[in-house]
């Protein structure tokens, strides 16, 4: 028997009561209420207690908190402050009128803060050292965040910096431009100014977006115009991490007034110098920061090479190689003390001719401007300088070859060499500058100078012929070239060996009128030179004439007297001996007096006819051993020097 299904009864919602319909109406009026009366500003305690929580600092938001969501929420904030480190004086570190910023909300579930973009109005950063070089950016434990930005919108933007004890404070304007590109983040122009280590600075340019710095993989472009007082600077280039300053490749334009300027701004000490201007390529690796391929002028030489500073050290440690092909030599002034010459084609500043002016008032030569000590013991050395000519009207100098070391206060120079006439004066040079009082010794080697040459100037001497040579050892203690000087014992020797000079200048010397008129009237001739020396004992600064001669066959010319480096003052007494019978010949003494700048030469004929001190010294006319062994006498019976009236 078949049966027949059974109809299934639809299903039905209970229905609800009148008090749950009741307490449902009443949520949605509630959640109606909500959205229409939603105020996003009740979260703006929260927000604050969290940046306060990260950083340590009292955080802000004085205006209105927005937010649209999305799948990028912007959030809007006003009046946002950021209290400053405890121990400033100024109770703001950061503050903006208005932010937005874009946040996308996937990654947020992923523990990721992602900002695509951040739009700032009016922003304001105060950044500044304290106690201990401390900077207010130090958040300590916890600061900071694991942030990605992409892109920074600035508009009207202002960067202070102030380390008071190294008397800087840079304010600096910032404002974005819009990018070239649709993916390229806008750059920044920048323009500042303010003071640097003292000195007024200013500061033109622009670079990436503030946001690359934090990408240490990418290179961040800047193309920068700085001025410290007299000094000069425009870098552009890339930097690799620069907020670390861990790699950079930048080309690097210095110029200025005087590199000794570069002292308080960079910590390199470098001795005065005229004005400057050099441009190379601008580096770091590690702890050493490098000037490579750099070219250029100081004063009126050229200057080229590479240098470097190495810093993380008890000093730092500075090293250069350069080269001049051309080295005007009064720019090496400011090394010993002196000033670079100034006039009409010389180039000058005005504090250093102001120098060179004082120094021609007070009728001095010899530099009396002492070493800063500081400067020589604030950094350690090695530099090399080759100079492949040198312009000097006044002096015959042809090349220089210097390397100068030094390492906590000692300075070496070795060698210190200069091509002079066909010759060369080679030098070793020990200043020790760790006590209060530099001491120092030199040690120069004259030889094979070319008597023709030396005199460039003078008309007398161009027919001469001979090679001079001898050797200088003193020691001395002071902090100028003056001082040194002024103290120095030693020895010095210096002489001439076979050649010719002029008859003239020998007449004029032994003062035999007629022949002078006569080759005054027609034509000077020369006569052969058997030798000409001079030993000098030092002592306290005075040059003691040990012996003293010239010998010609013509004439020979003994003397005695001193010469005083401290007086800077001269008191020689040559006495002539003509071999001729001529009888205008007055045979009075010649006395070398007066000062290093203006030396007199005068006949002392008070003493005319007086032949008691013509003998002074015959007994011990000749030279030295140890000075003989650097004259060319030549062979021949006339080698011996002094001859018969030597003995």
């Amino acid at each position: 028997m078949n049966r027949v299904p059974a109809r299934k009864t639809p299903f039905r919602w209970p229905r609800p009561s009148r008090r749950t319909a009741l307490v449902l109406a009443g949520m949605a009026a509630a959640l109606l209420v909500l959205f229409l009366l939603f105020d996003w500003n009740w979260f703006k305690g929260p927000v604050e207690r969290q940046v306060q929580a990260r950083t340590g600092r009292e955080f802000r938001i004085g205006g209105n908190l927005d937010v649209d969501l999305g799948r990028v929420t912007t959030v809007r904030a006003d009046g946002l402050r950021l209290a400053n480190a405890g121990w400033s004086k100024e109770p703001t570190m950061a503050a903006a009128q208005r932010m937005e910023l874009d946040i996308e909300v996937w990654p947020l579930l992923h523990g990721e803060v992602r900002i695509p973009e951040i739009r700032l109005l009016q922003p304001r950063l105060r950044l500044e050292t304290g106690p201990g070089k401390q900077g207010n950016w130090d958040f300590g434990p916890g600061g900071g965040a694991d942030i990605r930005f992409h892109r920074l919108w600035v508009q009207d933007g202002r960067l202070q910096y102030i380390d008071a004890a190294q008397k800087t404070d840079i304010d600096i304007r910032l404002d974005s431009v819009a990018p070239q590109g649709e993916r390229s983040a806008p750059s920044v122009a920048v323009q500042g100014d303010g003071h640097w280590t003292g000195e007024p600075f200013q500061l033109r340019g622009h670079a990436d977006s503030p946001l690359a710095l934090r990408d240490t993989r990418q290179p961040y472009r800047i193309d920068l115009r700085a001025q410290a007082g007299p000094t000069h600077a425009h870098a552009r280039g890339t930097l690799l991490d620069p907020l670390r300053l861990r790699g950079f490749d930048l080309k690097l334009r210095l110029s200025g007034r005087d590199l000794e300027d570069l002292y308080p701004l960079l910590g390199i000490a470098l001795p005065p110098t005229p004005p400057y201007r050099l441009d190379g390529r601008f580096t770091r690796a590690g702890n050493t920061w490098r000037y490579d391929g750099f070219a250029g002028q100081v004063g009126d030489s050229d200057l080229a090479g590479t240098a470097s500073v190495t810093v993380g050290r008890v000093r730092p440690l500075f090293e250069a190689s350069l080269v001049s092909r051309r080295l005007d030599f009064d720019d090496l002034a400011g090394f010993v003390g002196a000033s670079p010459q100034s006039g009409a084609g010389e180039t000058g500043n005005t504090p250093l001719e102001t120098q060179a002016a004082q120094r021609r008032a007070q009728g001095r030569v010899l530099p009396d401007t002492p070493y800063d000590l500081a400067k020589l013991r604030a950094m350690d050395a090695d530099v090399r300088w080759k100079a492949h000519r040198i312009n000097a009207p006044k002096l015959p100098l042809d090349d220089m070859d210097a390397h100068l070391r030094l390492d906590g206060g000692l300075l070496h120079l070795d060698p210190l060499n200069f091509g002079v006439a066909e010759g060369d004066i080679r030098s070793t040079i020990r200043m020790d500058a760790r006590t209060d009082t530099i001491r120092t010794r030199a040690d120069i080697a004259v030889r094979r100078l070319n008597l023709g040459r030396l005199f460039p100037d003078a008309e007398i001497t161009r027919t001469a012929i001979g090679r001079i040579g001898g050797d200088v050892a003193i020691t001395g203690t002071g902090n100028s070239v003056a001082h040194i000087l002024g103290s120095a014992d030693g020895d010095i020797a210096i002489g001439m060996g076979k050649g010719q000079i002029s008859n003239l200048l020998m007449e004029l010397a032994g003062l035999d009128i007629a022949e002078s008129l006569k080759f005054l009237l027609t034509r000077d001739k020369t006569v052969p030179v058997r030798c000409a020396f001079g030993d000098f004992a030092v002592q306290d600064g005075v040059m003691h004439a040990r012996t003293l001669a010239f010998d010609t066959t013509d004439t020979l010319i003994v003397g005695r007297g001193d010469i005083s480096l401290k007086e800077e003052t001269l008191d020689l007494e040559l006495r002539p001996r003509p071999k001729d019978r001529s009888l205008l010949a007055l045979r009075s003494p010649l006395v070398v007096g007066g000062t290093f700048r203006d030396p007199s030469f005068r006949p002392d004929f008070k003493r005319l006819g007086l032949r008691g001190a013509t003998a002074l010294a015959l007994g011990s006319i000749a030279p030295p051993a140890a000075l003989l062994a650097t004259l060319e006498l030549g062979p021949g019976k006339d080698a011996g020097c002094g001859g018969r009236y030597a003995r």
